[in-house]
């Protein structure tokens, strides 16, 4: 059973005198560490793939790894970096280091897009 009240630890919680201005207090208790923006990249990828956000013509399929895959379901590309898929039909698929797993890249012909990985059966 509890009472009610909180026990906290020790340490006064009032706040710091007056005479300390707001900045002064947060250089006093944040600690100074450089900070280094940091930008993703991955060897052989574009940039733009690393970053999320995926320009088809940039991508180039990998020597190895790609599959035929039918399609499933008709599926309606939400932008440009999709693939539009119609049931039935045939396509290659392939991933990309960093890519979302429920994301392939489709090629048909010459188009070339993202297409969910549940839209599809993949072959051999």
């Amino acid at each position: 059973r509890f009472s009610g009240t909180f026990v906290g630890n020790a340490e006064s919680t009032s706040p710091p005198p007056a005479a300390t201005s707001p900045a002064a207090v947060a250089a006093a208790t944040l600690p100074a560490v450089p900070t280094i923006p940091v930008v993703p990249t991955i060897v052989g990828v574009p940039n733009s793939v690393a970053e999320g956000v995926l320009n088809p013509n940039e991508v180039k399929p990998p020597v190895s790894g790609t599959r035929k895959a039918r399609v499933l379901y008709d599926y309606e590309a939400a932008d440009s970096t999709e693939l539009a898929l119609l049931a039935d039909e045939m396509i290659t698929v392939y991933s990309l280091p960093g890519m979302d797993p429920d994301w392939l890249i489709g090629e048909r012909g010459n188009q070339k897009g993202k297409v969910p990985v549940t839209y599809l059966e993949l072959l051999s």
